[in-house]
This record gives C-alpha cells, structure tokens and sequence, in this order.
C-alpha cells in the first residue's frame, strides 16, 4: 500500500499576512524610505506639502517593496543555502513563486501609479528605472556573474533621496545628485563589510562577492578607500550650499568614526569586527541624513 502524507495545515491569516510583509524587507526598506524623505525635506523651503509628502513616501515605499519582493523570487534558491536567508518565506515555501509575483506586481503597479497621479511623471519613471535597476540588472545580472557586482548595481539603491527631491520639485538638481553620490558610495564598504563575514554563505551558495573571488585583505583594502572617498563626498552638502557648519562637523566626526573602523578592520580582521562595521555603516548613515535633517531646521 502507498504511503501516504499528511496533509500541510493551512497556515494562519496573520502568519500569512507576516510572510508577504516580510517579502518587503521592511527593515531595509525603511533606510530607502527615510533618505528619501529627507530629499524631499531638503527640496522644500519650508515644510513640504503633508499631502505630495504622503503620497511619495508611500509610492517609493511600495515600488521598494515590489523590488524586495522581486529579488526575494528570484533568489530564493541561493537564499535557501545561506543561514542569513533560509527563513525568507520564499526560501521555506510558505509563499509560492505565484504569490510572490502578484505581490510584486500589485504593490510596485499601485506605488507607481500613486506616483504618477499625485506626484509627478519624472518621479515615476526614476522609480521606475530604479526598480529595474535593483531586481533585473542587479538580481539577475550582475550579482550572479561579477564581485563588482554592488558598485554597480549600488546606483539602484542609492536613489532615494533623488526621487524624492524630484518628488518636490519636479527635476534633478545639483543637490540631488550629491544625495544619490553618498549613498552610492556608501554602499560598497556597508556591503563588502557583510559579505566579508557571511563569505562561507556566499562560497556555498556560488555567488562571485569581492571576498569570495579576491579575499578579505583585499576587500577590506577596496572598503577603505572607498570610506576615503565617502569623506569626500559627505561635504558636498556644505559646499554646495545645502547645509551649515553644524552638518560639517557631524560629517568630519561620523567620517572619523568611519575611517577608524574601516582601517582596523583592513590591519587586524576578524568577523566580530566586520560585523560590527556593518552595523556602524548603518548607524552612519543614518546619523548623516539626519544632521543633514537638523542642520536644515536650524
């Protein structure tokens, strides 16, 4: 006689609900969100309008969303192999492939359009870009086939804060860009410093990251000199006449911090120290935007 198998209890409506949610990623989603607002802060003389401010945070919101959702689809394989990711719904099966797309394809379709209808056309079309950017060209492209793959596909999640100074104004301006130049090369060492102590996962699940391909020294060397450049970087604000003296001297003291971690861990590695980094990178740049938020109310 066969054997037969029980069959799978449906699982709970919250539990449900909990799984879809997390396809969002909202911790990570909720960094995109916040610089964003700060772009449209930033754009406004005085306060932003409550209604345009609403609207273009929950459009960028959902379209960011979508994207995570995407990626979470496409990688679900690889994601069951990494101990960072195998509790993922789409790891684990509790969400099909099916689900996970009109999720995806239900909330970036309603971001986008609530961008199109309240905000602005250019704001939807850069939302756009910037999805396709993140789940098809990086997703599906370069993470797979490069270790440069996050300074490249790093453009995609560095956006933020220019979709929602274009969400004020209606164009791309010189303070856009310096907000979209920080976090782009932010994005590099807050990653590598990640990949550094999860490259067992990554080796296991045949992803090419920097420290997989040409080892920590190496990496932690490229982190560096890409904090180098971030200090740079973090000025613009200042000289280009976005902020005052106060965002100048958080900048040189987080930069400071910043370029301290970034040079112990490159002379004396250990994954508790790559760990902590990441985590600092976070911490960074949100301290960054806002002493950017601050600095612009005072």
């Amino acid at each position: 006689m066969p054997a037969t198998h029980p069959l799978t209890a449906p699982r709970p409506l919250g539990q449900r609900l909990a799984d879809f949610f997390g396809l969002c990623k909202p911790r990570v989603n909720s960094l995109i969100v916040f610089t964003a607002m700060i772009g449209m802060i930033l754009a406004s003389p005085d306060l932003p309008s409550p209604g345009l401010f609403l609207a273009a945070s929950l459009g960028i919101a959902l379209v960011a969303g979508a994207a995570a959702a995407i990626n979470c689809l496409v990688e679900r394989t690889v994601d069951a192999l990494m101990a960072r990711t195998r509790s993922r719904p789409t790891a684990q099966g509790s969400v099909s492939p099916g689900e996970t797309l009109a999720l995806a394809l239900l909330v970036g379709g309603g971001g986008l359009w609530l961008l199109y209808a309240q905000v602005n056309a250019l704001t939807m079309w850069l939302t756009l870009a910037t999805f396709l950017g993140y789940a098809v060209v990086y997703t599906l492209l370069l993470k797979p086939a490069t270790p440069m793959n996050i300074v490249i596909g790093g453009a995609s999640g560095a956006m933020p804060p220019l979709l929602g100074w274009t969400a004020m104004t209606g164009e791309v301006g010189a303070p856009a860009l310096a907000l979209f130049l920080i976090i782009y090369i932010w994005t590099p060492p807050h990653f590598w410093a990640l990949a550094c102590y999860r490259r067992d996962d990554y080796a296991k699940a045949g992803l090419p990251m920097l420290p997989v391909t040409h080892g920590v020294e190496l990496t932690c060397l490229h982190s560096l000199l890409y904090v180098i450049m971030l200090s740079g970087a973090s000025a613009l604000p200042y000289t280009l006449g976005m902020s005052g003296s106060g965002y100048l001297a958080a900048a040189l003291a987080l930069d400071a911090v910043f370029l301290a971690r970034s040079v112990a861990l490159w002379r004396h590695y250990s994954d508790a120290l790559a760990r902590r980094t990441f985590r600092w990178s976070i911490v960074y740049l949100t301290l960054l935007f806002a002493a950017l938020l601050a600095d612009h109310f005072i």
